[in-house]
């Protein structure tokens, strides 16, 4: 173990050396945020009433997804990771006395949190400086900020162990670009990215809310406000402790079986 959480440091401790990139990043992510709030207001002023979260909870939702964006989001992977896998430098992976899978996943964690510890208490402050309702509203009580906590670090563990499918299906790939490219729109899609989930029609919300995507951000960013509770809330955590388990154990035997078919080729 002390291995792995040595990869966590040393990739942690790169990853917040990027703070140009986060300032570059953080602007972005305002005006990104401030266009969303401003379509919502649109929306809401025609029928508030039709709509399944109030304007406060929508907006909370909206500034909590881009203030921890590195945490959720599909396409935040290691491009260093796919390259191994394409030009043979895996071969250099495989020497070590370490596990490919415990060791990527370290790695992957520790880019996701790296680049959200960059950014998230700027856009946090903001966020909450922001009048009402389109601000950052204080989470419903005590229980449902440490359910949003419990809940986002289910949601990032269960992220980082999608990606790792990626990259565990890539081995039996000529170029990962298609796998990536789908992915990342299917995730960013159903994880409710885009549109939170409880908008969707009735039928589709709950076909979403059983896949591991909504295991994702949904869970904790809906949490915080409220909108998620009681015996759902419940259900929801259940189903991230169930896809965590599946995906990493899938994982691993998307590991087993790609490094006893590995050919490396080249000098």
């Amino acid at each position: 173990m002390k291995k792995y959480l040595s990869f966590f440091r040393l990739r942690l401790n790169m990853g917040m050396q990027y703070r140009t990139a986060a300032a570059a990043g953080m602007a972005t992510q305002f005006v990104w945020g401030i266009m969303e709030v401003l379509a919502m207001r649109a929306f809401y002023e025609s029928d508030p009433a039709s709509f399944p979260m109030t304007l406060q909870a929508t907006c909370s939702y909206i500034w909590l997804q881009q203030a921890f964006l590195a945490l959720f989001m599909g396409w935040v992977m290691e491009g260093e990771i796919f390259d191994s896998i394409m030009d043979g430098n895996i071969a250099y992976e495989l020497v070590r006395p370490v596990r490919i899978y415990p060791m990527w996943y370290a790695r992957s964690l520790a880019n996701r949190i790296s680049k959200a510890a960059l950014r998230c208490i700027p856009i946090l402050t903001v966020a909450i400086l922001i009048p009402a309702p389109y601000g950052l509203s204080a989470p419903a009580g005590p229980k449902a900020f440490l359910l949003f906590v419990s809940t986002m670090i289910l949601g990032v563990l269960v992220t980082v162990a999608f990606t790792m499918l990626i990259y565990m299906l890539s081995f039996f790939t000529i170029s990962p670009d298609g796998l990536r490219i789908v992915f990342m729109s299917v995730i960013e899609f159903c994880q409710g990215a885009i549109l939170p989930l409880p908008f969707f029609p009735d039928g589709i919300r709950q076909f979403l809310e059983f896949l591991p995507f909504a295991s994702m951000q949904n869970v904790p960013l809906r949490a915080y406000s409220g909108d998620l509770s009681g015996a759902d809330l419940q259900k929801a955590i259940l189903l991230q402790l169930f896809w965590l388990f599946a995906l990493v154990g899938s994982g691993r035997l998307l590991e087993r079986f790609a490094l006893k078919k590995v050919v490396v080729q080249g000098g």
